[in-house]
């Protein structure tokens, strides 16, 4: 594509590849109190979901006996 001599209808269609912009974009704002706090309470929001679901789903993912064989070993226990 840089070899390509066919006429073009605009000459800065023809130069786009060559252009470099002397332009430097504005510095990014700095975030506000409120955002970085509302960022933050986010997070621990985020963090304090996942280590509840991970302590209300420890017991069903325990290996131990579960109650439906210690209800049938009390049965048999009681004869």
């Amino acid at each position: 594509m840089v070899g390509r001599r066919e006429p073009v209808p605009f000459a800065f269609v023809a130069e786009a590849e060559r252009f470099r912009s002397n332009v430097v974009p504005p510095p990014p704002e700095r975030a506000s109190a409120g955002q970085i706090a509302g960022r933050w309470l986010l997070g621990l929001t985020l963090v304090a979901g996942l280590v509840g679901s991970l302590v209300i789903g420890m017991p069903a993912m325990s290996a131990g006996p579960s109650g439906a064989e210690t209800q049938q070993s009390q049965a048999t226990d009681g004869r």
